[in-house]
């Protein structure tokens, strides 16, 4: 199978303080993965190395076969088609909800971005709501509306960092899952992380538990709770 992201021994200090410690994981073309950990272990920093929010000191990264960064490649952020969801939902408050998926989109013309505003809108199950303001949604709304923007230019990765954390835990679950069925829908992989077990087994074909800034584990939900590669893995999942 084709790789959509290959992170390979990746490494980053701030202030001579390891923060990615040799990092290596792939995904495969549609595939869903999980970095899961406490804060302060580096899930957060290997995303915004991953869209090129951050420059590693040392390993390489690819999508899709792309060099991005690593050697003498630095492919600037706005060009390597890699979406992002934020934690805070980062939804501007003077634009409706048609005009913040379409925010991405000044690139195709008027039609075509209308056209492709109400088919996102419509797969976040959100038609109805395209004339209202951020302010009139629900948290969960908003969080789909952020996904819709992200997922409008077509992206070959989508990154989500902690997307979920602000809701409560029941519906931060189902929102998961949701998103995961809207992913699976459209073939787009996607690597989000948090610091939820349940969340990540919800949402994840595989998981990687993160410590340190090292990667301990990186396998399906189902062989991490049943097989943990070592005490710490054992002790996180529980």
């Amino acid at each position: 199978m084709d790789k959509t992201l290959e992170f390979d021994s990746v490494s980053l200090a701030y202030g001579g303080r390891p923060v990615l410690d040799g990092m290596s994981f792939a995904l495969e073309a549609g595939e869903i993965a999980c970095l899961l950990g406490s804060s302060g272990c580096g899930k957060t920093t290997a995303l915004r190395c991953i869209a090129g929010f951050e420059t590693p000191a040392a390993g390489n990264i690819r999508l899709e076969g792309e060099m991005v960064s690593g050697g003498l490649a630095a492919v600037a952020a706005h060009r390597r088609r890699v979406g992002m969801v934020f934690q805070d939902h980062a939804l501007f408050p003077h634009l409706t909800v048609a005009g913040n998926v379409a925010f991405g989109l000044s690139a195709l013309g008027r039609g075509e971005r209308k056209a492709r505003v109400e088919e996102t809108l419509r797969l976040v199950g959100l038609a109805e709501e395209a004339a209202r303001y951020p302010h009139q949604l629900s948290g969960g709304q908003q969080q789909r509306v952020a996904l819709a923007r992200a997922l409008a230019p077509r992206p070959r990765l989508l990154l989500l960092d902690e997307p979920f954390s602000n809701l409560d835990a029941e519906l931060r679950e189902r929102l998961a899952r949701e998103v995961r069925a809207i992913l699976k829908s459209q073939g787009i992989a996607a690597l989000m992380v948090t610091h939820d077990q349940h969340e990540a087994f919800a949402i994840a074909d595989k998981v990687g538990v993160l410590h340190q800034g090292r990667l301990q584990q990186w396998d399906t939900p189902d062989a991490l709770y049943h097989g943990p590669a070592n005490r710490y893995v054992a002790g996180f999942i529980g």
